[in-house]
């Protein structure tokens, strides 16, 4: 939402406005107004393509993108390969987010600017290859000849020092920024985050190759339990009511046990709740008096 994007963005780093949040296309080109109304500086737009009988109108989101003057858009899920010449043309720098470094390469062919690398670690679709970003990430610098930025179990100053180090050219927090002030969420939502520590996330709809990490609860045992009663028989007709129209119910009215909702591993890392200029400078600060009084003296 804008509340979000705009307070990142005005922090200094890059606020991201997810598409699919607004209904329509017309809903997105408001958001996206309304967003210019609160910073004057660079945002973008996350557009997720995603398997479906009746997908979205996703040319109609693209034009309000670009009719918006939004000039980054961080794709994910499916290939994004159809809609590039339309964001290529408008002038636009796609950042695509990948789970595993052979999407990274297909994307990287395809003519995608950057990506977005995603460890096992980070809260919604991790992939399917449990692969964690100690890994992840020097495989990625090793391969890819564009730019990308780390993304999972990434929160503070420290974690960036570590992305940088190992081969990243910047991190993405998606957990982290949940659990500000401005994110505009109910405070059970970022009270949650808090209480929990790294042990306090569990995997669904993994069956279903469709697996997502979410910070447990009632709602997401009641999933558990259903997915190993139903075994491989199961189908996503048999857990529609388990899993949609949860973040609404979440992150809207504070409903902490409907349901599952996205939340990164990274949540055992979270102790507070800064303003996003905070949590940007402390993440910008961090790193130099670490190189400094840490690894420095490891060299001596």
């Amino acid at each position: 939402m804008a509340e979000l994007a705009s307070a990142v963005s005005n922090a200094g780093g890059l606020g991201i406005l997810t598409a699919l949040t607004q209904k329509t296309p017309d809903d997105l080109a408001a958001e996206i107004e309304r967003c210019h109304t609160m910073t004057d500086k660079p945002f973008g737009v996350n557009l997720t393509f995603l398997p479906s009988v009746n997908p979205p109108d996703y040319a109609g989101y693209i034009r309000a993108i670009i009719d918006g003057g939004v000039k980054v858009v961080e794709t994910a899920g499916n290939n994004p390969q159809k809609w590039l010449p339309m964001l290529e043309d408008a002038g636009i720098t796609v950042i695509h987010k990948c789970t595993a470094v052979r999407h990274a390469l297909k994307a990287e062919a395809v003519g995608c600017d950057a990506v977005s690398v995603d460890g096992f670690e980070c809260g919604g679709h991790p992939g399917e290859d449990d692969v964690p970003n100690m890994i992840l990430l020097p495989r990625a610098a090793d391969t890819l000849s564009i730019p990308f930025v780390a993304s999972g179990g990434m929160a503070d100053g420290r974690s960036l020092a570590a992305a940088l180090a190992l081969g990243a050219d910047g991190i993405n927090l998606g957990t982290r920024f949940i659990a500000t002030a401005e994110a505009p969420v109910h405070p059970a939502v970022k009270q949650a985050i808090l209480d929990a520590t790294e042990l306090d996330t569990r995997l669904v709809m993994r069956p279903l190759r469709n697996t997502e990490r979410v910070l447990n609860n009632a709602g997401v045992q009641r999933l558990l339990q259903k997915e190993h009663k139903l075994g491989e028989d199961i189908a996503f007709e048999d857990i529609v009511e388990d899993v949609a129209g949860m973040y609404p119910r979440v992150m809207v009215n504070g409903e902490m046990d409907a349901g599952p909702w996205s939340c990164g591993m990274v949540a055992g890392l979270i102790n507070d709740v800064p303003t996003c200029k905070e949590l940007i400078d402390r993440i910008v600060s961090e790193p130099c008096s670490l190189i400094r009084q840490r690894l420095v003296t490891l060299t001596a």
